[in-house]
């Protein structure tokens, strides 16, 4: 979970001022966070910590993938939390989508369905566990005529 995170980020990274951090105590926490509303991102991963600013909406471009099951067919990504420590990784993407909460949450409980994950309603989402027995939770609110939400990741590399 920690390399895909520091790896989707990889690129915007190229083009910024990056400190390098040098502490003693091989510190192997990642925290990545990035918000669409003003465009900055901030990390800080073991060999530097920072923050750039991407142009308004670049990441809305990106995706949610849980064993196969894709975000909502036109939702697009607003903000992204990334923390991960020792074997414990926690992953928040909050997202836009352009239906009601109630058609986007049977989306994914059918998407999930289709490819054998365990995932059901509960409130006001969707909660199940990966393939690989990472915990997911799916929150959806209404937002005007569409929808807003977040997703959730535990991991626990053993």
């Amino acid at each position: 979970m920690k390399a895909a995170a520091i790896l989707m980020l990889a690129g915007a990274l190229t083009a910024c001022n990056v400190q390098a951090k040098h502490d003693g105590d091989k510190n192997d926490t990642v925290r990545i966070s990035a918000s669409d509303a003003d465009g900055n991102v901030s990390f800080d991963v073991p060999f530097a910590k920072g923050e750039v600013k991407l142009p308004g909406g670049a990441i809305h471009g990106g995706d949610i993938d849980i064993d196969g099951v894709k975000m909502y067919p036109g939702a697009t990504v607003t903000g992204l939390n990334v923390n991960a420590a020792d074997k414990n990784s926690v992953v928040n993407i909050g997202f836009k989508a352009p239906a009601p909460p109630q058609k986007v949450r049977d989306y994914y409980i059918d998407e999930f369905k289709k490819r054998g994950v365990e995932a059901s309603a509960s409130g006001d989402g969707v909660s199940g566990k990966s393939k690989d027995g990472d915990q997911f939770e799916i929150h959806v609110q209404p937002l005007g005529g569409g929808s807003q939400g977040s997703v959730t990741i535990h991991s626990d590399d053993d």
